[in-house]
């Protein structure tokens, strides 16, 4: 069958602003929550994904 993914399909439930947010900062949201899943995991050889420098209009450097 042609283009048929190697994973299933998953959902997750994030705020509107959270997502676009998460595009925006990362281009890649899938790589971002499949790294933080895997550190989570401790799977071997995982890594906390780097985070991205604040953006100049976010007083919340948490």
């Amino acid at each position: 069958m042609p283009n048929q993914p190697k994973t299933q399909h998953r959902s997750v439930r994030l705020s509107d602003e959270d997502w676009e947010d998460l595009k925006t900062r990362s281009g890649d949201r899938s790589a971002v929550i499949k790294e933080l899943v895997g550190w989570y995991l401790r799977r071997p050889g995982a890594e906390l994904p780097e985070r991205p420098p604040v953006p100049a209009d976010n007083t919340d450097q948490t």
